[in-house]
Parts: structure tokens; C-alpha cells; sequence
């Protein structure tokens, strides 16, 4: 590996490492301290697990809602979230990385529409006990032959929309 890939395999391990989903940190720290084990370089030059700390302090906010919307996806759980002091309720759709940014494709009940959300702009997340079937205009199929037909904003990635 090149000094340059090393730096960019410890920044994105480090980003994970300080993810709250326990289980894909402990997974991180385990890789850098096999990645350090086998480096043939001076540890003293090795780029330092913490220097990614600016970089993904937006995205940080975000990773502690991860678990709980990765599971809601699963199980077509319904879930109850405040964006910018609004609260709406929205199904779940697809978790989607973007490098940095995760987003989630939802149904907004509220909008009756579907909807591009970023993870770290969600201020609360509760999930409701009440569970959603696919319906005809409201399911993961729909968004996606949406966005073929180029009517939604995350044809190109995620929007700066909060």
C-alpha cells in the first residue's frame, strides 16, 4: 500500500472506530491494530487514528441512529423522526453511504412522498410499534423507477437539503 492509501484506509477506519453502532467500531479498531502489526513503517510516521475527527464530526451525529434505522429497514418498522424541529413519521426504505454522509430513502407520511433524508440532521428517532406493508406507489421499486425517470433529487447523490 501506498502512504496514501494507508492514510486513506486509517481515516475511514477511524471514522467507523467512533461510529456508536458498538459492534462495526470494535470491527474498526480491530482492523487498525491488525493494519499497525503488519505496517513496516516507524509507527512514529504512521498517520494518527485520530486526525479524522473534523472531518466527520457532521457525520458522528448521525452514526448513533444507524443500528435502529439499519433494524427498522429489516423489519418494516415505522419510525418517528424530528428534522429540523419538525417530527414525521416515514417508512424506512434503504440506507445509502455516499462517503462521509449516510442517507436513508424514506416514505414521509406526512409529505405523502418519498423523501432523501440525511442521518445526521435527524435530531430524535423513535421507533414506532406499528409495521408497514409495501404498497403500491410507497415501496423501494417505486423510488427507484423514480429515479430512473430522473423525478428525484437523489438521482445524483445526496442532496444539501435539510
Amino acid at each position: 500500500l501506498t502512504l496514501t492509501e494507508v492514510e486513506a484506509l486509517h481515516l475511514g477506519l477511524s471514522a467507523v472506530g467512533a461510529a456508536e453502532d458498538a459492534d462495526l467500531a470494535q470491527a474498526a479498531r480491530q482492523l487498525l491494530a491488525k493494519l499497525d502489526a503488519v505496517m513496516p513503517e516507524n509507527p512514529a510516521s504512521a498517520p494518527a487514528h485520530g486526525f479524522a475527527i473534523y472531518p466527520f464530526a457532521d457525520a458522528a451525529r448521525g452514526f448513533q441512529h444507524l443500528p435502529r434505522l439499519r433494524q427498522a429497514v429489516r423489519t418494516r418498522q415505522k419510525l418517528a423522526l424530528t428534522l429540523q424541529g419538525e417530527d414525521r413519521t416515514m417508512r424506512p426504505l434503504q440506507l445509502e453511504y455516499w462517503g462521509r454522509l449516510w442517507t436513508c430513502v424514506v416514505w414521509c407520511e406526512k409529505r405523502r412522498d418519498f423523501d432523501l433524508i440525511r442521518v445526521d440532521q435527524i435530531t430524535a428517532l423513535r421507533v414506532l410499534p406499528s409495521l408497514f406493508v409495501a404498497e403500491a406507489g410507497k415501496s423501494l421499486n417505486d423510488y427507484k423507477a423514480r429515479r430512473k425517470d430522473g423525478d428525484s433529487q437523489s438521482a445524483t447523490g445526496p442532496s444539501g437539503r435539510k
